[in-house]
């Protein structure tokens, strides 16, 4: 069993780009989003994988990924995954001896960017960057399989 710890949070500067990567372009659909676990299809280059995921809240949950063929992939977003789908540039960004990745999404979310760090345990200590900002992990707006459902974009109408 392959266990994540995640911690999810907003930004408060755009300061953590002076430490960054160039960033790679993250495409993603869901093939099921159920109360128990999610399924997506992630394509990130010329790479692709099939990624489950439990639905619990909270920093720790259950995850599996498995490479996928791109072309299947590709077909998979195109013809099986819900709508609208995440777009987005991952960057990572080194601090104090754990690599943070910056989401900035695009698309129907365009507007939102998210850190996350991932942790050992959840009990891990850890640095949080000046720019880091609010904590959201347990906050289920900020879950990818959750924006399908409710765009970014759609929480001012809210």
């Amino acid at each position: 069993m392959a266990q994540e710890v995640e911690r999810k949070f907003l930004l408060r500067s755009d300061d953590w780009r002076a430490y960054a990567d160039a960033g790679e372009r993250i495409r993603q659909g869901y093939l099921v989003g159920a109360q128990r676990a999610s399924i997506r299809v992630r394509v990130i280059g010329e790479l692709a994988w099939l990624n489950i995921k439990s639905a619990t809240l909270g920093v720790e949950r259950r995850e599996y990924e498995y490479p996928i063929p791109l072309s299947d992939a590709e077909e998979m977003l195109a013809e099986l995954c819900e709508r609208p789908q995440i777009e987005k540039v991952r960057y990572e960004v080194p601090w104090a001896g754990h690599t943070w990745e910056v989401d900035v999404f695009e698309g129907d979310n365009e507007g939102l960017v998210v850190a996350e760090v991932e942790l050992g345990s959840d009990d891990e200590a850890f640095e949080c960057p000046p720019w880091v900002g609010d904590e959201v992990s347990d906050d289920p707006r900020y879950y990818n399989v959750c924006l399908i459902q409710h765009p970014y974009r759609q929480w001012a109408q809210a």
